[in-house]
């Protein structure tokens, strides 16, 4: 969290963060760091992205803390499976412990598109799925020259783009 000094980020994701259940996900390897740490980034850059476009990013930033909240649920299926149906898993882990709008349950089913097939309904759900895109191939370790900044310059020039056209 540290990474992240971001008052109002932080009072955003502080009720997920704190709950016992999250932070079993400390333990959970993903992409070479564990899902906790995948999850705060993935939201702290949905939450840049998606405040700098003024759109509803408190919500949305809730649901990209949320997208990968599971832990074992999914292990034993196949490595395609296991990528269509965790958003599945996630949204039914997050609705036992929070409350989500329809708009947050959207972008957490829809994060992995096109893997899954049902396209995002709302900008923000676009923006997390491209987020946790962009997050899982910087921590996959491909190499680019400043990944992070490319990517989200990338990202930014896009979304301003759909948005104009919207």
């Amino acid at each position: 969290m540290a990474k992240y000094q971001n008052e109002e980020f932080y009072s955003i994701v502080r009720p997920i963060i704190e709950n016992k259940e999250f932070q079993k996900m400390r333990d959970v390897s993903h992409h070479g760091i564990t899902r906790y740490d995948h999850s705060i980034r993935v939201a702290y850059f949905a939450y840049i992205v998606l405040k700098t476009l003024h759109l509803d990013y408190k919500e949305a930033t809730e649901a990209a803390m949320l997208h990968d909240f599971f832990t074992d649920e999914v292990c034993d299926l196949n490595k395609i499976a296991k990528l269509r149906r965790h958003p599945n898993h996630a949204v039914t882990n997050a609705k036992k412990y929070f409350e989500l709008s329809e708009k947050q349950e959207d972008i957490i089913k829809t994060h992995m598109f096109p893997i899954t097939f049902t396209p995002p309904k709302y900008l923000e759900s676009w923006i997390v799925d491209v987020v946790d895109d962009v997050a899982a191939i910087y921590e996959k370790g491909y190499t680019l020259k400043n990944e992070m900044q490319a990517a989200t310059t990338f990202m930014f020039i896009l979304l301003i783009n759909i948005i104009k056209f919207r």
